[in-house]
């Protein structure tokens, strides 16, 4: 039996959206696509996470242009993406008919698979987003979170997967988001996958914990058939392991992947030569973080704790105990996006208000009526009433409570509107999404940004007579 390890390559997503705050320029990219195309990697996470927001919020460039600069020099390789199921690539539920259109523009921009999970791991959310996949010729690659509960064990992952598997993914990830899944539990959760599904396992981690190599190892020895790795400057810390030693470890054993370490070094060469471009990097500490493992806590709900706490980083402690108690308080959901935000802003207000749920965010209030999904533990009744009162709480899969939104989308967004496209980036984050396209338009015909939205603000969207 073959036992050749294959790899996925990170660095174009979750490299440098865990390392550089997202902002690599499809620029810096291109340059250096048709070598990382000649590795020989299963595929590139080139799309999707934050890379979307990141490219109309701060980067001013259209991510679906990015997508078809990259599918132009990648031929060989499959490109993938990590789409958040119901969420698309956003915070909230949207309806099945704009999750439908992305998922098919998506593949017909080039991208091979798509990573789809729910920060709930509740396969009602990921259900649709598979099914369009399918149909859409794409590769659904159904995603197992993995977090640290009383909830969470061995049967619940499998459980999960099987559901996954039973409504049509091809593989399944299992997604350590947080760098916590301990080197000799992945040995048995790895080897117990195996054992009872009958299609690849992909596992995915970052190195928060500095666990992530060894866990790597137990799982490869435990017939794994796919990691995430990221080229070394974009690598290690918050991100994931490091292509080139996993690489020059497995040489010479039954899990060779068959990589060459010289082409390996001259991309990770290039990477580290744009380094000095982004004053992100400078920034980044690739220490081992003990309180990912005391609290779970992933690398990036760390960064807003600094972000929403300036001037009072003496109470980070306090909402990092805090988190646990939240968690437990909301049936103990992984903390992944959104769930992460919502934990964590509600830690943050529980602990600066100095009374527990004195102030309640409305995703919070949402989650207990069931607007985010099944959560994996029980609530308390009497905690929910409490937050929620005799409102009504939801017991089918959240979208079927959706009006179709495409339509809306179009009409809201006609006057900029150029492509279908367009259109779906208005969808998943209206403001963002319509400062650029408006901005597209003034630079297409010469027009002044501030001049025309000084008009629009004056609600005169018409020529100013003199």
């Amino acid at each position: 039996m073959d036992k050749r390890l294959k790899i996925t390559d990170t660095t174009l997503r979750d490299g440098h959206q865990s390392l550089w705050a997202t902002r690599m320029k499809t620029e810096d990219m291109l340059p250096i696509l048709e070598k990382m195309d000649s590795v020989g990697f299963y595929s590139m996470e080139v799309w999707g996470g934050a890379t979307f927001d990141s490219c109309l919020r701060y980067l001013n460039e259209d991510p679906w242009d990015r997508l078809d600069e990259i599918r132009k020099r990648v031929k060989n390789t499959k490109l993938q993406m990590l789409l958040r199921g119901q969420n698309i690539l956003g915070y909230k539920h949207y309806p099945d008919d704009i999750l439908q259109k992305f998922v098919e523009k998506t593949v017909e921009h080039g991208i091979d698979i798509l990573r789809i999970f729910d920060a709930l791991n509740d396969v009602r959310n990921m259900q649709k987003a598979i099914e369009f996949t399918k149909k859409a010729g794409g590769i659904a690659e159904g995603t197992v979170v993995y977090t640290i509960s009383p909830v969470h064990d061995i049967k619940h992952y499998i459980k999960t997967a099987k559901e996954l598997v039973q409504i049509g993914c091809d593989q399944i990830c299992l997604k350590d988001m947080a760098g916590i899944l301990k080197p000799y539990l992945a040995r048995d959760l790895i080897k117990q996958m195996k054992k009872e599904l009958n299609v690849p396992i992909h596992l995915h981690t970052h190195m928060t914990s500095g666990m992530g190599n060894m866990m790597y190892m137990q799982a490869i020895e435990s017939g794994v058939d796919i990691i995430d790795l990221a080229f070394a400057p974009l690598a290690m810390g918050t991100s994931q392991p490091a292509t080139g030693p996993m690489v020059a470890t497995l040489q010479g054993t039954p899990y060779d992947t068959g990589l060459d370490s010289e082409l390996l070094s001259e991309i990770a060469e290039y990477f580290e030569g744009i380094k000095k471009k982004y004053p992100e990097s400078k920034l980044v500490d690739k220490s081992v973080d003990i309180n990912v493992l005391k609290y779970q806590v992933p690398g990036g709900m760390l960064s807003n704790f600094r972000k929403q706490l300036e001037g009072q980083l003496d109470k980070i402690p306090a909402v990092l105990a805090e988190v646990p108690r939240v968690r437990k308080d909301l049936g103990y959901p992984p903390l992944v996006t959104p769930s992460s935000q919502m934990v964590g802003a509600q830690s943050v207000m529980n602990v600066l208000a100095g009374e527990r749920y004195k102030m309640v965010t409305n995703e919070v209030k949402n989650y207990l009526k069931g607007y985010y999904g099944r959560p994996p533990g029980t609530i308390d009744e009497e905690f929910r009433r409490s937050i929620i009162g005799d409102a009504e709480v939801i017991t089918c899969r959240p979208a079927e409570t959706l009006k179709p939104g495409y339509e809306d989308a179009k009409k809201a967004i006609a006057e900029y509107m150029e492509k279908d496209e367009d259109v779906l980036s208005y969808a998943a984050f209206p403001q963002v999404a319509e400062k650029y396209l408006k901005l597209r338009q003034t630079k297409k015909y010469k027009v002044d940004y501030e001049t025309l939205n000084e008009h629009e603000e004056a609600g005169d969207k018409g020529v100013h007579p003199i």
